[in-house]
This record gives C-alpha cells, sequence and structure tokens, in this order.
C-alpha cells in the first residue's frame, strides 16, 4: 500500500538536505559540470524547479511538461542563473508541490505523466522524493548513493527491477544484495545471469548512476540496460 502523506514528508526532508548542501555552493560552482553529461549543477537545479510545477500540473490534470521541447528548453533557460535564484526556485516549486499534495484528492485515481506513461495518483510523491535524491548525488557535492536512506534504495531498486521486467533487450536477472532478492529482464523459468553487490552499487547500476564496476556477475556478462 503506498502512503503518499508520508512520502511527501520524505520528499520534503530530502529537499531540505539539498538546499542545505547547494547552500554552501557559490555562482561559480553551480556553473560547474554536474555528474550527468552536458549538464551543469544549474541545470540540475533548474530542473528540479521545473519537475516540482511538472508533478503538480499532474496531479492537477494538466499535461505534465507542453513538449519536450518546451521542457528543455525551459531547463536550459534557468542554468545559467545566480545561486539565490535557483535555490529560491527549488525551495518555492517545492513547496507548490507540497501544497498541492496536502489537498484533499482522490489519490488512487491514475495520472499520466511523460510519453504517455500512467501511474496512480499516490504514487507521485515517490516519483518526486526519487527525483529530489538522485539528483542530489548528481550534483557532485558529497552526497553519495551510500548516504541515501535506506528505505528509499529498497523501494527505487524494486521500482527500477521491476521497471525492466519483461525487456527483452536484458536478460532474466537475479539481483541480490546478500539480504534481499529481485528478478529483472525477459520473464523465463531461471535467471541467466545472477549480479551481486552492495545496495548502493546494485541502484547505481539500475539508475544509470555507476556503471557496475561494485557488482560481481555469475552466469554472463553484466547485462546492458536500456536508458531510463
Amino acid at each position: 500500500m503506498i502512503d503518499h502523506a508520508r512520502d511527501l514528508v520524505s520528499v520534503r526532508e530530502a529537499t531540505d538536505r539539498l538546499l542545505t548542501a547547494a547552500a554552501k555552493l557559490d555562482n561559480a560552482s553551480v556553473a560547474e559540470p554536474s555528474r550527468l553529461p552536458g549538464w551543469t549543477r544549474g541545470h540540475v537545479l533548474a530542473h528540479l524547479a521545473r519537475n516540482a510545477d511538472a508533478l503538480v500540473n499532474v496531479l492537477e490534470g494538466r499535461p505534465m511538461y507542453v513538449s519536450g521541447t518546451a521542457r528543455d528548453a525551459d531547463i536550459e533557460r534557468d542554468a545559467p542563473r545566480p545561486l539565490d535564484v535557483q535555490l529560491a526556485d527549488v525551495r518555492e516549486s517545492a513547496a507548490r508541490f507540497q501544497e498541492t499534495g496536502a489537498a484533499p484528492a482522490d489519490w488512487s485515481r491514475t495520472v499520466e505523466l511523460r510519453n504517455g506513461v500512467t501511474d496512480a495518483a499516490a504514487r507521485v510523491p515517490f516519483r518526486r522524493w526519487v527525483e529530489v535524491e538522485l539528483h542530489h548525488v548528481d550534483l557532485g557535492i558529497g552526497y553519495e548513493l551510500e548516504d541515501l536512506p535506506a528505505e528509499f534504495v529498497e523501494r527505487e531498486t524494486d521500482f527500477l527491477a521491476e521497471r525492466f521486467t519483461g525487456h527483452p533487450d536484458v536478460p532474466p536477472t537475479r539481483l541480490t544484495d546478500g539480504t534481499r532478492a529481485w528478478s529483472t529482464g525477459r520473464e523465463e523459468d531461471a535467471a541467466e545471469v545472477t549480479v551481486r553487490g552492495p545496495a548502493p552499487d546494485l541502484l547505481g547500476w539500475l539508475a544509470g548512476r555507476r556503471d557496475g564496476s561494485g557488482l560481481s556477475v555469475e552466469g554472463g556478462p553484466l547485462p546492458a540496460l536500456p536508458p531510463l
């Protein structure tokens, strides 16, 4: 059972962590490259602000973005702004998201995200939590996958393993951190490949944040995952 109210609290806490950490930057470091190819830290912060507003659109029944082109243009427009403007935008857009999430609503309803993807409204706060946590790591300012809350790591690993389940280009794969196990890839009677490693490394590989060098593989090479 998805607890959207509890997830909204987790979003707020994650946003506070990110804002506290980012406040130690300066204008020059905001313009430096992030860990995402082609994006500065300013791009990451701009994306986080615009994503909050986009998810407000989703919860209020509007298209998430006017278009993919408009989404990209908004990020490019906002990326060069000075630190104080970036932080204010992230803070204010996050507050708008929290306000929308606190309004009475049918959380069992289906909503539409980008590219025709649909989901339960109740999962939208978790999706926002994913954005905040992973992009905090992407900023490259000392917050690592190992610093992520354990609940988040397990739930996002669940989510990504499910996302790749049934994908024809991913062999049947068993994932394990030594305590928990997940299955993903093509659905067959038995896994072809077993991937083992620490939970942060498994999540990093699934989320495209690590190359899998911290993982061990049995039964074949480390599967190549399609982009998210």
